[in-house]
């Protein structure tokens, strides 16, 4: 009987276990990145995943320093135009634009779009499309990324069993530099249910804060709103599991 099992590790970080491969969302597996501190969960460590996903270039999701604590060797899926970022590295990237595939140990990796700044930081010149996977076996999981609201969000992915989907931010997601850039509760729960998701975890929330800044209910809030509005959540501390499992036909 096919099962996805999630572990979720903070922020966009996410073990996802399809048919006996493992698979790594956005690694952000150290206590700091630029100015946001860690403020729940202790960083991963020790993973050995058979690929890591990246969903686009921003520091807090292709994060050089967590890439680093990979094996050597290790697959990284990532947009193409970024692949010159991880010259230093030991690993294998494989640069992708929507609509591409990877085959992984059991699964097919297919990226697919999101709605999201995809530049490494303002006026960089490291640029490339903003995307979400679908990782497909005997079962299917979609790995939103970051992403605002859009129509044609989850248009290219079809149904799915299990979707991990952003629902808040490191701060306010009404903030001007930001608005249309992720998802809230209300979004996110609207996608889930667009796409038939039976489990759906919420990520990108709770996890870091800008240093010296008091972290507000808003840290919280947003994995408890989405609960409230989506019967199919499963609201995951930092390390916790989670596992779907198809039923018995």
């Amino acid at each position: 009987m096919p099962a996805v099992e999630v572990t979720w590790w903070g922020h966009s970080t996410a073990s996802i276990r399809h048919d006996g491969t493992h698979l790594l969302t956005d690694p952000l597996l150290t206590e700091r990145v630029a100015h946001l501190t860690r403020r729940r969960g202790a960083a991963p460590r020790g993973l050995v995943p058979d690929a890591v996903v990246v969903s686009h270039l921003h520091h807090d999701h292709l994060h050089l320093p967590s890439l680093r604590r990979l094996p050597a060797g290790t697959v990284v899926v990532l947009p193409v135009g970024g692949a010159g970022l991880l010259s230093s590295l030991d690993v294998e990237a494989i640069e992708v634009a929507a609509g591409d595939q990877v085959r992984v140990g059991a699964v097919t990796v297919e990226a697919v779009r999101a709605v999201h700044d995809g530049r490494r930081h303002p006026g960089s010149s490291w640029s490339g499309p903003a995307l979400g996977y679908v990782i497909a076996g005997r079962a299917r999981t979609w790995f939103v990324g970051d992403s605002g609201p859009a129509d044609l969000l989850g248009a290219d992915v079809g149904t799915t069993d299990v979707v991990l989907v952003p629902v808040g931010g490191w701060g306010p997601v009404s903030r001007r530099s930001v608005r249309g850039q992720h998802l809230g509760p209300r979004e996110a729960a609207d996608l889930a249910e667009r796409v038939h998701a039976s489990m759906a975890v919420p990520v990108h929330y709770g996890t870091m804060w800008p240093s010296g800044m008091r972290a507000k209910q808003s840290f919280h809030s947003p994995g408890q709103e989405f609960a409230g509005l989506c019967p199919q959540a499963h609201v995951l501390a930092p390390g916790e599991s989670a596992t779907w499992r198809a039923s018995p036909s």
